[in-house]
């Protein structure tokens, strides 16, 4: 088996030459710049400070943060999400305060509890790898709290039944005196789930608005991080009278007109 100790010495050798360690004489921080890679390709860092006994290892915020800036949020509406994250910090070891990730060691067994402390960090970039299936039950937990940010009032989960007596369900229901807004949240948008919301429009729509005697405005938010919807698809949209939000869109004054003329 001597051909496997050698690669796991090439491996401890590379894992060496690529870690290195910056400290300004002005700061108590320490500087870890790993191998392993982060969600924008580049190293995962990490930094220590000593006090006494005591070494702190810490993220500066930057593990959360980052996903953020990808549309991946953790908050009280992206419950799964959340479960996850505390799940993985659990078994690390890993303390978060104001979204910065901590781990307390000492000299003894620093060497531990910074292998402990990395694999976690390399985990939780994961989150931009986990299954569609729960990334779009997440994204819609996202919109939700968009929703909660723009303090817009919605009902979510409404189910509709339209004029061929079929139900059909839409994630979140905006109503108003003489309107209300239908949206539904697309992680991704494609031939599969887009003729469905289409028809579901086409059925709904006279009937829903023969009942409220209110004007249907059907909506979609779209999750383009990472890939961008077809032009195709969103001209689609708009040839049922459906207009779209791209989440990387959604701070826009557009995108916040759309939702805040719904509560006039």
């Amino acid at each position: 088996m001597s051909w496997a100790k050698n690669l796991v010495s090439d491996y401890y050798t590379w894992l060496k030459e690529k870690t290195f360690i910056q400290q300004d004489n002005s700061s108590e921080w320490a500087l870890i710049s790993t191998p392993f890679i982060g969600v924008f390709n580049d190293g995962i860092e990490l930094y220590a400070r000593k006090a006494d006994n005591k070494i702190t290892l810490s993220d500066n915020g930057e593990t959360l943060n980052n996903l953020s800036l990808l549309g991946i949020e953790f908050n009280n509406r992206s419950k799964k999400r959340v479960d996850l994250l505390h799940r993985i910090l659990r078994n690390y070891g890993v303390g978060i305060v104001n979204g910065e990730l901590l781990l307390e060691a000492s000299e003894k067994n620093f060497s531990q509890k910074k292998h402990n402390f990395l694999s976690a960090l390399v985990e939780i970039n994961d989150f931009q790898q986990i299954s569609k299936h729960n990334v779009a039950s997440i994204f819609k937990d996202d919109v939700a709290s968009y929703l909660d940010e723009l303090e817009i009032i919605y009902t979510p989960d409404v189910i509709f039944k339209g004029a061929t007596g079929l139900d059909f369900s839409f994630d979140f229901q905006i109503a108003s005196r003489k309107s209300e807004i239908t949206i539904k949240a697309f992680n991704g948008i494609n031939t599969l789930n887009l003729p469905g919301f289409l028809f579901s429009l086409d059925d709904v729509k006279s009937s829903r608005e023969k009942i409220t005697q209110k004007v249907l405005k059907p909506l979609a938010i779209i999750n383009d991080i990472g890939k961008q919807p077809k032009s195709e698809y969103l001209e689609a949209l708009k040839s049922r009278d459906a207009d779209y939000i791209l989440w990387s869109d959604r701070k826009s004054e557009r995108s916040k007109s759309l939702l805040e003329h719904a509560t006039i």
